[in-house]
């Protein structure tokens, strides 16, 4: 039987064709990505600065829409060493804060950077600029957000002590606060449990 036939018949029948719908995974550029291991699984602690870093990103109610806060902290005196505060998250963000700190700090070869499996820390960029300074890069495990715990921790402050209850009407005005926050309170007069009850700067002084 012919195809026209076929179709004709199915027509003043009133029937109509059911097809098995194919469904192809495209990889997406998320998926391609690489991601490294947690090499801090296997480190002893820090015993001096800029040996570990961490990094991190975090967003920030602001009206009606969402800012968005990278920070790099060392790991041995849980100091904030870069951060970078923008509208958007992309890797121009992580690695601003990155920058910051490595002009800062001078770190030598062999650095260890902790971060987690974010697309805006395994983007290729990221990549490059940490190929270029020598820094080996280290990333949480999937589903264990403990695993940058120390950063999470200043999220938690920052937004407890200098955000809650608190509004901002421009990203100019946030960035003000939030510098004053890091430089004049966090790392200098804020005391750490986890360092001795010292501040960061006292901590890095001491040793």
């Amino acid at each position: 039987m012919g195809e026209n036939r076929v179709a004709r018949l199915m027509q003043v029948w009133g029937m109509k064709a059911r097809t098995h719908r194919i469904y192809r995974r495209l990889l997406t550029r998320r998926a391609v990505l690489k991601a490294w291991p947690n090499y801090r699984l296997t480190l002893d602690k820090p015993v001096a600065v800029n040996q570990q870093w961490s990094s991190d990103v975090t967003y920030i109610k602001m009206g009606r829409k969402n800012v968005f806060l990278a920070v790099v902290l060392d790991l041995y005196s849980r100091r904030i060493i870069g951060w970078k505060l923008e509208a958007n998250l992309n890797s121009d963000l992580s690695r601003g804060a990155l920058r910051q700190a490595v002009a800062d700090r001078s770190p030598l070869p062999g650095l260890l950077l902790h971060t987690d499996r974010g697309t805006e820390f395994r983007a290729l960029k990221m990549r490059d600029m940490l190929k270029r300074h020598q820094v080996r890069h280290s990333m949480s495990r999937p589903g264990y957000c403990t695993d940058n715990a120390e950063v999470e921790s200043f999220f938690k402050s920052l937004k407890g002590e200098l955000l809650h209850a608190t509004s901002y009407i421009t990203l100019r005005q946030l960035r003000r606060h939030i510098k004053h926050y890091i430089e004049r309170f966090y790392n200098t007069q804020r005391l750490h449990s986890s360092l001795g009850y010292r501040t960061p700067l006292e901590f890095e002084g001491d040793n």
